[in-house]
């Protein structure tokens, strides 16, 4: 049956909310039929790296925010109906991934916290919300992410050639999709994507990024800072494994910086660079060695020198935007939490235990009617 949902996604660099108007019928993948998005102000953003960090009033703080940030939500749908011309009632569900402020995927007690309270997107909206698709998954003993795989597998897969799905956020994730059918599908987060970049762009261009790699094109590499970084050690943990930005931050870079001769930020940009590009090269020659092809979304996609980097990486090995194969990189993820809302909602499982560790299949989030 064709039916529209909605997805809203708000990654770890906490700059933007993408809203997508998902078609589902009977072709395999879903029709981007609008897509929308609302920055995230200035000074919302700083206070939720604040909250992403501890600090006093944490639960004052996050719940105000939790709020906030479902108002800014609810407005992203409004705004994205009203292009398509599409009143609520159309609208099956939303999928709201929400708005992360931790994740703390190992220890004795692992968790993870995603903002924008979804009763609150249900009543403004007027609109069934599904959110909190990561805990579930937690609770039987996997990380919570990555979630995406399973959306990947359903539409990327094929037995033509072994590919990997890379998704450059402000954290790196690649899902393995072997053209086997009978090899399960596996996936990780490979380490920092956009986040350290990003970071250092702010402090150092007073811009949210650098646009397109240009000023990183410039900088020289600095192989001590390098060899620091890839010497962290989540890069050496096996699968399955997630991180976010409690594990790479200005805090973490300023620390390996400490250990080093002073450096020119533009050096130190290029090799932060070159950091994301091997982390992810190096993770893909490990554990997905037949890859055939690579597929790339979410915001590093426009970052061409990361890409060439990448590329260099990767000799012989097409490395290429999903748009290629139908779906908007940048909306990808949007995309991905309207297919998770319409899986629980359809009473079927929305992780790949390959992927998180958790001990199997499970129907993921809460429903929250309209």
């Amino acid at each position: 049956m064709a039916e529209y949902l909605i997805g809203l996604m708000s990654g770890t660099s906490m700059d933007a909310i993408d809203a997508a108007l998902a078609h589902f019928t009977d072709a395999p993948v879903p029709e981007l039929t609008a897509r929308h998005t609302v920055p995230v102000p200035a000074t919302l953003r700083e206070e939720l790296l604040a909250l992403a960090q501890p600090g006093p009033n944490e639960l004052d703080r996050m719940m105000r925010l939790d709020a906030t940030v479902a108002r800014l939500f609810a407005r992203a749908v409004g705004e994205l109906l009203e292009q398509a011309t599409l009143a609520p009632g159309r609208i099956r569900a939303i999928g709201s991934h929400g708005q992360t402020i931790r994740h703390v995927p190992t220890g004795s007690e692992p968790y993870t916290v995603q903002i924008g309270n979804p009763s609150l997107i249900a009543e403004l909206t007027g609109i069934t919300t599904v959110a909190d698709f990561r805990r579930r998954d937690m609770a039987a003993g996997g990380q919570g992410a990555p979630l995406a795989p399973a959306f990947h597998a359903a539409f990327f897969r094929t037995q033509a050639e072994a590919r990997v799905v890379l998704n450059i956020g402000g954290i790196a994730n690649i899902t393995l999709l072997p053209a086997d059918p009978a090899t399960p599908v596996s996936g990780f987060d490979t380490g920092p994507g956009n986040m350290l970049l990003d970071a250092w762009s702010r402090q150092h261009l007073g811009t949210p990024l650098d646009e397109n790699g240009a000023w990183a094109a410039g900088g020289e590499l600095l192989s001590e800072l390098l060899a620091a970084g890839l010497a962290d050690p989540y890069f050496r943990l096996s699968p399955p494994k997630s991180t976010g930005r409690e594990s790479f931050n200005l805090d973490w870079l300023n620390a390996q910086l400490a250990t080093l001769p002073a450096a020119d930020p533009r050096d130190v940009q290029a090799t932060l660079l070159e950091l994301t590009a091997t982390s992810i090269a190096i993770a893909i020659r490990e554990y997905a060695s037949a890859t055939q092809r690579v597929l790339i979304c979410g915001g590093g996609v426009h970052n061409q020198t990361l890409l060439e980097r990448l590329q260099a990486r990767l000799v012989g090995i097409p490395v290429e935007s999903t748009a290629i194969h139908g779906i908007d990189p940048d909306f990808l993820e949007a995309i991905g939490f309207a297919w998770l809302a319409k899986r629980t909602l359809d009473g079927l499982p929305g992780n790949l235990p390959e992927v998180t560790g958790a001990s199997g299949l499970r129907i993921l989030g809460g429903i929250y009617p309209a």
